[in-house]
């Protein structure tokens, strides 16, 4: 294993990333100006505070050897689900729009769903690397991850928080593939992951809302079909070059959360279809380099670390475009490095500074 430089191309991906969100996101977040003024200002400074203290952070884990996640992984990942659970804990726990998914702890709130998502990645890394070959085994490999699933479900469930449910699963799933399990087994895993789905959409009104409203979005275009009807008249007033930057008329009173799930429609508008190729052609870069430093890792654990981070945050970010596209139900994901929540932000430029450090040491 050597020691070298961390790779540029990558870092350079994740800085256009980063400062083109934020000036889609400032556009956007104009729209809450028609809306309630003073909550524009605070918004935007939380944003710019996450982008500032993202950086910092990625500086940090950047110079941090990626081996000290592994030392630690169990405490970190146990430390992550207890903070989903002492959200239940009256007076800390806040509830919005139905969902209690935020902590409030003196100035600072944030989601601690988002510190799960990076304790399992870690916890699971160092999981399949230590195991090895015997991950083809179920006991080793399939068995594991249903068991992490089956704890941390309920948790998420509570909190009426599915997607993260989902992105965990999709990622534990990649990382599978990656250390060598069985199709079989993955085959298996995706059985029981659609009857699972099942289940929870019968149990839960708003997702079976949600797949009617996919699968027929012009039937109740004032109720449940209208954020994608919005959303695709958004895209559409876009064209090939879009109205330019700042001049999205969708995101005064009509697109539902304009900076947040909606975000990927207001720039689509702005920047209309060659803008918005340019964006998918960003995080497509950026996930074709990181693959790339997965690749090349000097051992398994920094391969699978780069694999976990890379598929939660390009599954996330395509899941959120797809959904406003129309091409998949609404997902309430958020399009990372752009929308709107600074603790989003900051952990998936710290996770971003992880595989610039496992890029440092190459085989």
């Amino acid at each position: 294993m050597k020691s070298a430089k961390i790779d540029k191309l990558f870092l350079s991906s994740v800085i256009i990333l980063a400062i083109t969100g934020f000036f889609i996101f400032s556009s956007a977040s104009l729209g809450l100006l028609a809306r309630n003024g003073p909550e524009f200002n605070s918004i935007a400074t939380v944003q710019g505070i996450g982008l500032i203290l993202g950086f910092i952070c990625m500086a940090i884990t950047a110079h941090v050897n990626y081996h000290a996640w592994r030392k630690y992984a169990f405490y970190l990942f146990l430390a992550s689900i207890i903070l989903n659970v002492i959200i239940f804990i009256p007076g800390l726990g806040i509830e919005h729009g139905g969902a209690k998914r935020w902590l409030d702890i003196g100035p600072i709130s944030f989601q601690p769903s988002e510190f799960l998502k990076i304790g399992f990645i870690i916890y699971f890394a160092a999981w399949l690397s230590g195991v090895k070959d015997k991950v083809s085994q179920f006991r080793y490999g399939l068995l594991p991850l249903l068991v992490i699933i089956g704890i941390l479900a309920p948790i998420l469930y509570k909190q009426t928080d599915t997607k993260t449910i989902v992105i965990i699963f999709i990622a534990g799933l990649a990382m599978l593939i990656v250390s060598g399990a069985r199709w079989k087994d993955i085959i298996i895993l995706g059985l029981i992951s659609v009857a699972v789905l099942g289940i929870v959409a019968y149990n839960r009104p708003y997702i079976r809302e949600r797949l009617n409203t996919f699968i027929n979005p012009a039937e109740n275009p004032q109720g449940s079909g209208y954020q994608i009807q919005q959303s695709l008249i958004a895209i559409g007033s876009g064209q090939m070059f879009g109205r330019g930057f700042g001049q999205s008329v969708q995101k005064f009173n009509f697109l539902p959360e304009p900076i947040g799930d909606s975000i990927f429609a207001v720039q689509a508008e702005e920047f209309g279809f060659v803008g918005s190729l340019l964006l998918i052609g960003f995080f497509l870069f950026f996930a074709f380099r990181a693959l790339k430093i997965a690749s090349r890792s000097a051992d398994q654990f920094g391969g699978l670390l780069v694999v976990g981070i890379v598929i939660l945050v390009v599954s996330e970010s395509f899941m959120n475009i797809a959904s406003m596209l129309g091409v998949m139900p609404l997902s309430g994901m958020p399009l990372l490095f752009v929308s709107h929540g600074g603790t989003a932000l900051l952990l998936v430029l710290a996770e971003v500074g992880i595989i610039l450090n496992v890029s440092k040491y190459q085989k």
